[in-house]
């Protein structure tokens, strides 16, 4: 008897393995019910998308119960910000980690051990008690977020055709600003009324409901491993491998720049907005939630318009507008409206970049590296947003806003001048080789 079949998915453009269920026992084996999923993209994509607003929810969070957990734990600002750098910091580590990994065992096994990772640390967030476990928990979480940040691009990568990853990678990105706009304010809310711990379990269910979406309705794409075993040695030899490849280096630098100038504008737009403009606390969340819809609205719409025009015209333009909302930002904004006019603008052209860059990144490597260079990109971008951050936050306390957004400007028109010259844009219909990619 065979171990499997293959049915072609005409929705999706590749075949999925089936697998025996008498040949899969255990937690991890291919879903049952995969003869309908095969013809249901749009559930895959949910279960993506369910994946991506817990994970960017329980991140994005943090932020708004920080003042929560001083109460709670009587930490000041230095400790505080260390549980939003450990998260990050782990992440990075994850994210260079699990994507080789994903190239060796498959994207659904690290998305169902991310997500089942994720939605654990989440619910012992209940039980940090005092700030040394809830730094833990913090570390672990940033051990599954790894997991899941470049596991999900590479997984659309390896499910849908290139001609059809703009669309997908839009509408599962759109997860992420809908934590902005539903998950975060719930999570205040229940935060400021029974305490810093509940907003984690609330995203420790969704997160479960993600795992199950997975396990039952995602399958293995028909895709080539990598079959040879990794050591430390061999993962740190495919990294100086694929970043020989000037694309690669190109694209890694991009989303670098990419984060690196969000950082730059982002980080002390709301200390400036209340402290010089005199935004109230309340005003700043609502802002922040109108730039959640604007990613909402241009992310997928940008992403299908990519599978016909191409990624690098919109990754370009939304660069280009994007660096000129910013250097005007701190000459135009005078109230609140003026702010959320120029946001929802800003983070439009931000959701217009993302699913582009993701799916153009997905086509420069063959199918047994994808993982590899997602985790890379997404390492990089952490420490991208992280370096910007750090420099906004030196840069504001001697000169000014203006001169965050003046240095964020430069770095996003650096960002659209290197994927103008250094990125190719593969010939959508097509899918290139692995001589081609590497």
């Amino acid at each position: 008897m065979s171990l499997s079949h293959w049915r072609h998915c005409p929705a999706a453009g590749v075949r999925v393995r089936l697998m025996n269920p008498a040949f899969a026992p255990g937690l991890f084996r291919h879903p049952p019910v995969s003869d309908s999923t095969a013809s249901r993209p749009h559930l895959i994509l949910f279960a993506l998308w369910l994946m991506m607003f817990s994970a960017s929810s329980q991140l994005i969070i943090m932020v708004p119960l920080l003042p929560e957990i001083e109460a709670t734990l009587g930490v000041n600002a230095f400790w505080q910000g260390m549980l939003l750098t450990a998260y990050a910091l782990s992440l990075g580590v994850s994210a260079l980690l699990t994507g080789p990994l994903s190239d060796r065992i498959g994207r659904r096994r690290i998305l169902l051990l991310g997500t089942l990772l994720l939605s654990v640390t989440l619910a012992l967030h209940t039980v940090a008690a005092d700030y040394e476990l809830l730094l833990g928990m913090r570390l672990l979480a940033g051990i599954g977020g790894g997991m899941l940040s470049g596991g999900s691009v590479a997984y659309v990568g390896d499910y849908f055709p290139y001609e059809r990853r703009g669309w997908a990678n839009g509408w599962v990105m759109t997860g992420t600003a809908m934590g902005q706009i539903a998950g975060v304010p719930i999570g205040k809310v229940l935060g400021a009324s029974f305490g810093y711990r509940w907003p984690f379990v609330l995203f420790a269910i969704t997160m479960a409901g993600a795992f199950v979406l997975i396990w039952q309705f995602v399958p293995r794409p028909d895709v080539d491993l990598d079959p040879r075993r990794l050591t430390p040695r061999r993962v740190v030899q495919k990294y100086r491998t694929v970043l020989q490849g000037s694309p690669v280096a190109a694209a890694v630098g991009a989303y670098f720049l990419m984060f690196a100038g969000f950082g730059l504008f982002a980080s002390f737009l709301p200390t400036w907005l209340e402290g010089v403009i005199g935004l109230s606390g309340y005003e700043v969340a609502l802002l922040f939630a109108i730039g959640g819809v604007a990613n909402v609205l241009a992310a997928p719409s940008a992403g299908h318009l990519s599978d016909g025009i191409g990624r690098k015209p919109l990754v370009v333009g939304a660069s280009a507008l994007l660096a000129g909302l910013v250097f005007i930002a701190p000459y135009t904004i005078a109230g609140f409206w003026s702010a959320a006019f120029l946001f929802f603008l800003a983070m439009a052209g931000v959701g217009i970049r993302i699913g582009p860059l993701q799916s153009l990144l997905t086509a420069l490597v063959p199918d047994s590296r994808r993982g590899l260079l997602m985790g890379l990109a997404m390492s990089i971008g952490q420490a991208g947003f992280g370096i910007g951050s750090f420099i906004a936050s030196s840069t504001y306390a001697f000169y000014g806003y203006a001169s965050n957004t003046l240095l964020g400007t430069l770095v996003t028109v650096g960002m659209a001048v290197l994927v103008h010259r250094g990125l190719p844009e593969p010939h959508l219909g097509t899918r290139p080789s692995p001589a081609d990619a590497s």
